[in-house]
């Protein structure tokens, strides 16, 4: 197959190109470290492994958009990480546009193309649904009204642009991704390292997570299913409240979870920021994957931590 991965080098596209590769597919992954257009085989990933392409996502197709032509999958995973700085208008301009004009590029190289790709995955966000409560949020239900929501909203409204080319569109609602290297786990971990780790204000608020390894299996079920259209939650079928996660990542790390960060310590350091990301919450479940048969590899939170710290 021939793999196309906007955000190829980033937390979930690094090992899913890889795992491609490793397949024997032929992937392309778009980057902005080249000239638009320019492509480099990655050394030591085999024939047809892994190819680097250059692009500038500015919302229009460009030189590079003839790779998307008569592929097999286009995976968008294009996008600034949310937690890095406070959301000052300046930076929610930069969170915006690198997802909105990412998407909409790889959109109109799609409706350029000479034969549609079979498949656009595009990235989205469990916040879609906004701060909701312990009420369970499925594919089906409406979205919120804060900034992440209407983000995510309208991120998704570009890549249904696509639709009617002849390539099924799939939106992925991704919730919190595990894993102890990179993304947000490392943070979290730190002041359990100090034996000062605990929930997060008052811990009821919902994490909707899921593990690395299950995001990237998923997107390849997804390339393989057909009858996979429209919003997937990307999570585990057992959300759990943030009191709960404490619970189970000193457990894994064998410390204690005492230690509660208050909310007004956390608006301080992050703004607007600690009410989207880190007090408030949404319990999602992945209703689509599981009426469609995906089988989770960590379908629960202590299965998950003992996967990621090898307990």
């Amino acid at each position: 197959m021939r793999i196309v991965i906007a955000g190829g080098t980033g937390f979930i596209g690094s090992p899913l190109a890889e795992v491609y590769a490793e397949e024997g597919h032929d992937v392309r992954v778009l980057t902005r470290s080249l000239p638009d257009g320019d492509a480099r085989h990655d050394p030591g990933t085999g024939k047809p492994g892994i190819t680097r392409v250059g692009w500038h996502p500015n919302g229009a197709a460009g030189a590079w958009s003839p790779i998307v032509d008569d592929a097999d999958a286009v995976i968008n995973l294009a996008g600034e990480p949310l937690g890095k700085g406070r959301w000052t208008p300046q930076r929610k301009a930069v969170l915006r546009d690198s997802r909105i004009l990412a998407t909409r590029s790889v959109v109109e190289a799609i409706r350029a193309a000479a034969a549609a790709p079979r498949v656009l995955i595009s990235s989205s966000a469990v916040g879609y649904y906004g701060p909701s409560g312990a009420e369970p949020k499925t594919e089906d239900s409406p979205a919120g009204n804060d900034f992440l929501a209407q983000l995510a909203e309208e991120w998704e409204t570009e890549a249904k642009k696509a639709e009617g080319t002849g390539t099924r569109v799939v939106l992925l609602r991704t919730g919190l991704v595990l894993e102890k290297s990179a993304g947000a786990l490392p943070r979290m971990m730190r002041p359990f390292r100090y034996f000062v780790g605990g929930p997060i204000g008052n811990g009821q608020q919902y994490t909707s997570w899921i593990h690395r390894l299950d995001v990237v299996e998923m997107i390849r079920w997804i390339v393989e299913t057909p009858a996979v259209i429209g919003a997937v939650n990307a999570t585990a079928p057992y959300p759990v409240t943030n009191r709960d996660f404490a619970r189970a990542l000193g457990r894994a790390l064998r410390r204690p979870s005492l230690f509660p960060v208050p909310p007004v310590a956390l608006k301080a350091l992050f703004g607007e920021m600690a009410d989207a990301l880190l007090l408030t919450g949404q319990r999602v479940i992945p209703g689509k994957a599981q009426s469609h048969g995906y089988h989770f590899r960590y379908p629960e939170i202590d299965i998950a931590m003992r996967g990621i710290f090898g307990e």
